[in-house]
């Protein structure tokens, strides 16, 4: 008998430990924050060692120790150059791509507003009038009671308002998760607003030199056309002496024409390019056009570049930082998806109260209320659930590509600045040479031919050389400055300062 009993009363025991086993297994998702998906782990890229390009050829120039953070922070300043700073400052606060970046940066943190706002109930009002009537027929279908239409027959009045409350529990997380997405959202959106501003910085660099050499070639190319014209004027008066012939003459017109024809392209490009940094600053294309239109030298490269290892690039540069926050919202998302295939739990309740006049509305006893748990689990939705996680999964791959291309850009970007800055320091100091030595031509081809001893054709070789040879040595400046530049928007610097004037 007994071992009957125990018999009987084995499934119920098994029926209550399942019944509490579940509660325990809910209770713990509740509280300690279950959710379903994969964890975001950042990606580990595998980096060299060192720059291929920092040779010891360059160490004059080039530091592979890490920067302070002013170093990178304010690079611009390493040129000493009171007008690009100023310029810097100046496009940091009013650029327009900076300030549209700036506001993509607000929408996202008001888009993870909305996303967690759904961990939390919800609770709504709501009111209505309502009249509704029939047709009275207790008269019969063949007579009209007049009085019965002036009263309204059977119409009612209906006066309605209450309250309503739904909470979603977000057992299998599918919520955090979103909000885990949203968050990387908003992440990325900073740092795609600091790639703006390392873009934006390196873009007014490049522009104010490139206006400082403009001003350097039409220098040269007046200075040159003044020694032409000098020449011209002395072969003419040999001319008329009748020591040469109208050959010279002929060719001394020419290349001062040729020379000054160079002034007006150079004139055209000097203006477009104070258009440019205008219009960088969010100003009209001719604010600019006074403060920069005075000559001045092309900024001095700095005395040396830090440029760390490969491995601080990683953290540094915001493109990379950027796609590793598109990583983290992508895995996320597949978190959301996932939840999708476990029911989803909630508490609704609901207090109406209703009364045939308005009166009677607040009335306790016209009340009628409901409350309870809500369970809804997919049972058949022709697999659409397991398909958006696989569509979540390829989203991440992809994005995971997208990552690994970034930080090869990234890496070929600092290769190429490292190779094209030290080469053009040596074709700087091989066309320093050329210059000191046509020069020397000039003068000794202009003392020979003014006493007889050369044609006038060595004269306009020498002084074709000189004009050669001194553009490029400004454009070889320009170059070692843009390459500086080129250099610091590689290994991402500038984009600190500018979280000053981000809103927040």
């Amino acid at each position: 008998m007994l071992k009957k009993n125990l018999e009987e009363k084995t499934p119920c025991r098994k029926a209550e430990v399942l019944k509490y086993a579940s509660l325990v297994v809910f209770g713990f998702c509740w509280i300690t924050g279950c959710t379903v998906g994969p964890n975001f782990k950042p990606p580990n890229p595998s980096l060299p060692a060192a720059w291929k390009g920092a040779t010891a050829a360059d160490s004059a120039r080039i530091s592979t120790t890490v920067p302070e953070p002013v170093t990178l922070v304010e690079w611009w300043k390493s040129f000493n150059d009171s007008t690009l700073s100023s310029l810097m400052e100046r496009a940091m606060r009013s650029n327009l791509d900076v300030r549209q970046a700036s506001a993509r940066i607000r929408q996202a943190r008001a888009s993870r507003g909305v996303g967690a706002a759904a961990l939390w109930p919800t609770l709504d009002a709501s009111a209505l009038y309502r009249r509704s009537g029939s047709g009275d027929s207790s008269s019969g279908g063949n007579t009209t009671d007049t009085s019965s239409l002036i009263r309204g027959g059977g119409d009612q009045n209906l006066f309605s308002a209450g309250l309503d409350a739904a909470w979603e529990l977000d057992f299998f997380g599918g919520t955090r998760r979103n909000i885990e997405a949203l968050d990387a959202d908003l992440q990325a959106t900073v740092e795609d607003r600091r790639d703006v501003l390392v873009t934006l910085l390196a873009e007014v660099g490049v522009n104010y030199i490139d206006l400082r050499g403009l001003q350097g070639q039409k220098a040269i190319a007046e200075e040159n056309l003044r020694a032409q014209q000098k020449t011209a004027d002395i072969t003419r008066r040999r001319f008329e002496a009748g020591f040469v012939t109208g050959l010279d003459v002929a060719n001394a017109a020419a290349q001062t024409a040729t020379t000054a024809s160079r002034i007006p392209v150079l004139e055209a490009s000097i203006q477009s390019t104070i258009y440019n940094l205008s219009v960088l600053l969010g100003e009209p294309p001719t604010a600019l056009a006074q403060e920069l239109q005075e000559k001045a030298p092309i900024p001095v490269t700095p005395p040396q570049i830090p440029i760390g290892l490969p491995s601080d690039l990683i953290r540094r540069r915001p493109d990379i930082r950027r796609v590793e926050a598109q990583i983290h919202a992508a895995t996320a998302r597949i978190g959301v998806a996932t939840a999708d295939l476990y029911p989803k739990f909630s508490l609704t309740g609901n207090l109406q109260f209703s009364a045939d006049d308005f009166a009677s509305v607040a009335n306790w006893n016209n009340r009628s209320w409901s409350v309870g748990p809500n369970v809804l689990w997919p049972i058949f939705d022709a697999g659409r659930i397991r398909w958006n996680i696989e569509v979540q999964k390829a989203v991440e791959e992809q994005t995971l590509l997208a990552y690994e291309q970034t930080v090869l850009s990234a890496l070929k970007d600092v290769e190429t600045s490292l190779v094209a800055y030290a080469r053009e320091q040596e074709n700087l100091k091989l066309l320093g040479e050329a210059v000191m030595n046509n020069r020397k031509a000039v003068d000794l081809s202009m003392e020979l031919y003014t006493s007889g001893q050369t044609d006038f054709l060595n004269v306009i070789t020498a002084q074709q050389s000189l004009f050669v040879s001194e553009e490029a040595q400004i454009l070889s400046r320009r170059n070692l400055a843009i390459d500086g530049v080129s250099l610091y928007k590689a290994l991402g610097g500038g984009w600190e300062k500018g979280e000053e004037g981000m809103v927040r």
